[in-house]
């Protein structure tokens, strides 16, 4: 029995085992208590859903954050996660943003299996055979999760070989967007549907999608209705017209030409450079030289701010390449990803910092969380899907970011309200950013997970609060390593380099032009 099942087995005293003797007051044990109950509630025993109602299958992107919550109650769980969302990758390298499982009813979720025919339109993609999956993919966070996952547990994972496994499939995976989704032509990568960059139905999207006729209404049943308010949700026109791409998509074959929609969003690629600098360290865990992705994300770091950065706006804008080839003049948290980028220059990073603080998103004055867009946008709306509410998933990212530039009281102050919020609202889908009240499903996988994760680094890592130029000195003052965070470990690493001679014939796939 892994240490998930053991721990929703015990008690609630016992389970405070997992958390260093004397952390922590009861009520902040208990929070720990009750995420790890969410994750084991939505446990299917290969992999976790976001929510048992609303999205009963396999989500990439959230398997990916929920993996990186797992690893601090069940490591063994967390590779399992990661190894089954890949298990299901397509031969080019995409790993699909839904795995389906079969013993769901059709009716369950829409889209389902019978629209995306993954197993017919996908074959000469390489779809996986035995099992059914959509074509569009959702953003890279994988390698970020892969490798945090490493650092739970290096012991077990050395022992299953897991880095070893999961390396050629991430690689691959890096391989089929640097190479087949630089559409572009400026070495960004484009989303070709709004599904795959997560935020699906931000304002972001509004002058992109306004150009594609939707399919019918009569022509699909939304079943996210039955389970949620409508008010809540993309109106009827969006999701014809999400529905008109992904039919499009798939009668091409998922070929990667003539998308109708094809936009270089800003958050997307910077978790692939996040993902980059990850796959630098796994490939020195196995020996290798990381040296080529390190340089790669530097690479893709300088077209970022090269290609979506905007000094007017304060933020990275999403570029709609199927327009006029400019700048979508929208605010959403997207553009604020990028502050988790190690290689950020310093005055991107102090002004992505005042506009998240400013009246267009207002943490620490009128929000607690972060909005998912502009409180003074015309299409502001609190409660409906990424027009307003803030997401746990966005505001971990934004939080990792503030930390690793130096900001720790917004830091700390983000974290405290992650950490409340969640427990408050049962662990909601996300919350309205004024009130924080609960919107979408409750028992939500990546609010639990991520909650997890900030919890353990409050109450396991002493230093954690500490920028990471300190670290040094404070090793200095107490004659003893300070412990710092994965994360950490992650960003000083990207900064510094990891010297690291190859050995062995293992590929890292890092070599330009190899094209799958």
């Amino acid at each position: 029995m892994d240490r998930s099942a053991q721990f929703t087995a015990r008690s609630a005293q016992d389970a405070i085992a997992y958390d260093l003797p004397g952390s922590g007051t009861a009520s902040e044990t208990s929070l720990h208590v009750r995420a790890a109950r969410v994750l084991e509630a939505n446990w299917t025993g290969a992999s976790t859903v976001p929510s048992r109602s609303l999205y009963p299958h396999q989500w990439s992107w959230d398997s990916a954050f929920i993996a990186i919550g797992l690893r601090h109650v069940s490591p063994l769980r967390a590779q399992t996660e990661l190894e089954t969302l890949l298990a299901a990758q397509w031969a080019d390298g995409r790993v699909p943003h839904i795995v389906f499982n079969p013993s769901v009813p059709l009716d369950a979720y829409f889209p389902s299996p019978d629209f995306w025919r993954s197993s017919t339109a996908g074959r000469t993609a390489g779809a996986p055979r035995t099992v059914q999956t959509s074509g569009i993919v959702q953003p890279p966070v994988h390698a970020l999760a892969a490798w945090l996952v490493h650092r739970a547990d290096p012991v077990l994972s050395r022992s299953r070989g897991f880095l070893a496994r999961v390396h050629p499939r991430l690689a691959a995976w890096h391989r089929y967007l640097l190479h087949r989704r630089d559409l572009g032509g400026a070495g960004l990568v484009s989303v070709v549907h709004p599904w795959e960059q997560g935020m699906d139905n931000s304002p972001c999207w509004d002058a992109p999608l306004a150009r594609i006729t939707p399919a019918p209404a009569r022509s699909f049943r939304r079943a996210d209705l039955d389970h949620t308010a409508p008010e809540d949700r993309p109106t009827d026109l969006d999701y014809g017209r999400y529905v008109r791409l992904a039919a499009d998509y798939r009668d091409g074959e998922y070929a990667d030409k003539g998308h109708e929609f094809a936009v270089e969003d800003p958050a997307f690629n910077a978790l692939l450079i996040a993902s980059e600098h990850a796959l630098a360290r796994i490939a020195a865990e196995l020996g290798a030289d990381g040296t080529a992705r390190r340089t790669r994300a530097e690479r893709l770091t300088a077209a970022l701010v090269e290609r979506l950065w905007d000094p007017a706006a304060g933020l990275f804008l999403c570029r709609d390449l199927r327009g006029d080839g400019g700048l979508v003049r929208e605010r959403g948290v997207s553009g604020l990803i990028p502050l988790m980028l190690p290689g950020l220059p310093r005055d991107i990073a102090a002004a992505l910092v005042r506009t998240l603080c400013g009246p267009h998103f207002g943490l620490g004055d009128r929000t607690r969380l972060v909005p998912s867009y502009d409180l003074l946008g015309e299409a502001f709306d609190p409660h409906r899907y990424w027009r307003g509410p803030a997401w746990f998933n966005t505001s971990w990212l934004v939080e990792r970011g503030l930390r690793a530039h130096g900001e720790l009281p917004l830091a700390d102050a983000l974290r405290t309200a992650v950490l409340h919020l969640a427990d408050a609202t049962g662990f909601a889908e996300y919350v309205d950013p004024y009130t924080g009240e609960a919107c979408g499903a409750t028992g939500f996988g990546w609010t639990a997970a991520l909650a997890l994760d900030l919890h353990h680094d409050l109450h396991h890592d002493p230093h954690h609060d500490l920028p990471l130029d300190l670290h040094h000195g404070l090793h200095h003052d107490l004659r003893q390593e300070p412990r710092q965070s994965p994360y950490q470990e992650l960003l000083k690493g990207a900064r510094e380099g990891v010297s690291s001679a190859a050995t062995g014939t293992f590929d890292t796939s890092d070599k330009g032009g190899d094209r799958r």
